[in-house]
C-alpha cells in the first residue's frame, strides 16, 4: 500500500511531546513512523507512477500549521491543526483526484484506545498540558507500507 505524508517541523518540545504521546498511545505506529499528516491514505501499489507524477508536479510554497485542539474519533484521538488546514485539504485534494469515502479532515494521529472514555480523558491532559503546539510543513513523502516495514520513495520540497 501506498501513503504520501506530510513532515511537521516542530519546536523541540512539541515534536517530543508528540512523539512520546504517540509512543504511549499508538505504540505499533509510533515504532515504524513519527508524527505525519497523512494525505494519501492506502493507494495500490499501480499508483506509484501517478503520485510520484503528482507529486513532482506540485507547486506549493511551505506553509505554517498550530494545534489548537484534540479531537477524539470513536476510539482514536487526533491533534487537528487550525491553521494550516486548508493548505493540507489543498494538498490531499492535489494528490486525490477521486474524493474517498469520507471527507479529508486533516490531523496526526496520536492515539488508539481501548474504550471512547479513556481516549477523552487523555485529550483534556494534552491540550492542558502540550497545545497550542505550531510547525511548518516543507516536505512531503511518498511511503510504501508492506507489513510492518515502511519504506520512502520519494521526497519532495514545497518550495516557491
Amino acid at each position: 500500500m501506498l501513503y504520501v505524508v506530510a513532515w511537521p517541523l516542530l519546536g523541540e518540545a512539541d515534536d517530543t511531546a508528540l512523539r512520546r504521546l504517540r509512543a504511549q498511545y499508538h505504540p505499533t505506529e509510533a515504532d515504524l513512523i513519527g508524527p505525519h499528516f497523512t494525505l494519501v491514505f492506502g493507494a495500490p501499489d499501480d499508483a506509484e507512477a501517478r503520485l510520484s507524477d503528482a507529486l513532482a508536479g506540485l507547486s506549493r510554497r511551505p506553509f505554517w500549521f498550530m494545534i489548537e485542539r484534540i479531537v477524539r474519533v470513536d476510539h482514536y484521538l487526533f491533534a487537528e491543526p487550525a491553521d494550516g488546514a486548508a493548505e493540507l485539504s489543498e494538498l490531499y485534494d492535489a494528490l486525490n483526484p477521486v474524493p474517498g469515502p469520507e471527507p479529508f479532515e486533516p490531523h496526526l494521529t496520536i492515539g488508539l484506545f481501548r474504550a471512547p472514555l479513556e481516549a477523552e480523558q487523555v485529550a483534556r491532559i494534552v491540550e492542558r498540558q502540550h497545545l497550542p503546539m505550531r510547525g511548518r510543513i516543507e516536505e512531503l513523502a511518498l511511503l510504501r507500507r508492506s507489513g510492518d516495514r515502511l519504506e520512502t520513495l520519494a521526497t519532495v520540497r514545497l518550495a516557491a
